[in-house]
């Protein structure tokens, strides 16, 4: 089960966030313009610099997606690269997509992925782009603590001024994540089937067996096999459930409920949104913990 939040953690976390070095230029606006590359980043950045003056912050990859494997950046994103001053990004591979446009920007990055022990990658068994590494690391709170700890630690040695808010701010960003949500209460049926690959992190996390991950995308659905074994899966765990994922195709998914009846729940990844802070993650995640619990209690 997950581990919670310890003080030692907690201690550990906000003594990564006591470095100092030098501020990069401003631009003629004296605007420190930070560039987060996706929605997860973007509410841990705008948590941990939560009233900080002269400090902005905006998201590269605003859309609704199930993943970045195909994204291709516009002009627009080319021009945001171009004009940060830093950039936060997921790291363990997530922005390949991306990996040229910062071959050739001054800006300096900050990799949340530092510090955290990256799982090899699952459902990409028959794809072109399998990752060495899953990146989807911000599914799990611990992991997320890492995650606003690497970008407090990486702006306060950017940007010393604000150190002191920086490590403030993470101390009430980590305080407020949701604790283990199945311990007191242990599932009847803790088996997941996902259409997508993005819940390992959350699957172990949180006492969960990953039973099959797929990852659907256009011209590359689930095979013959796969829903062979999808089909038995589910008769020999007796499930009664099964996910996909809010911007994934669920057409696979739909046929297996068709023949086995099981029910078809969706869970978020997160990766799209409208807030900013720490809220919206941690409103996202106790959905998704709910959701399980309504379709394996």
């Amino acid at each position: 089960m997950k581990r919670q939040l310890s003080a030692a953690l907690m201690a550990s976390l906000l003594l990564c966030s006591s470095g100092c070095g030098k501020t990069p230029s401003p631009k003629e606006d004296e605007t420190l313009h930070i560039l987060a590359t996706t929605y997860p980043v973007y509410l841990f950045t705008t948590a941990i610099t939560q009233g900080a003056e002269g400090v902005e912050v905006s998201l590269l990859v605003n859309q609704q997606t199930s993943c970045l494997h195909d994204y291709t950046l516009t002009v627009n994103d080319m021009k945001a690269i171009e004009q940060a001053d830093i950039v936060v990004m997921n790291g363990a591979g997530l922005e390949d997509f991306m990996s040229d446009a910062l071959s050739h920007s001054k800006a300096p990055v900050i990799d949340c992925s530092e510090k955290i022990e990256l799982r090899p990658a699952q459902g990409h068994e028959d794809h072109d782009h399998e990752a060495e590494y899953d990146p989807h690391i911000w599914l799990t709170e611990e992991a997320a603590a890492v995650m606003m700890s690497n970008i407090s630690s990486g702006l306060g040695t950017l940007d010393p001024d604000h150190l002191t808010l920086y490590t403030e701010n993470l101390s009430t960003a980590v305080s407020a994540l949701p604790e283990d949500p199945f311990r007191d209460r242990p599932l009847a049926h803790p088996y997941l089937i996902t259409f997508h690959d993005g819940f390992q992190y959350f699957a172990q996390d949180n006492g969960l067996t990953l039973l099959k991950a797929i990852e659907e995308e256009e011209g590359s659905e689930a095979s013959a096999a796969e829903i062979r074994e999808i089909v038995e899966l589910i008769r020999e765990y007796d499930l009664p459930a099964i996910f996909t994922e809010k911007n994934a195709s669920d057409s696979t998914a739909q046929a297996i409920a068709r023949e086995t009846g099981v029910q078809i729940y969706e869970l978020d990844l997160i990766m799209s949104g409208e807030g900013i802070g720490i809220q919206p993650y941690v409103d996202a995640m106790k959905a998704n913990y709910q959701t399980i619990r309504d379709a394996l209690q």
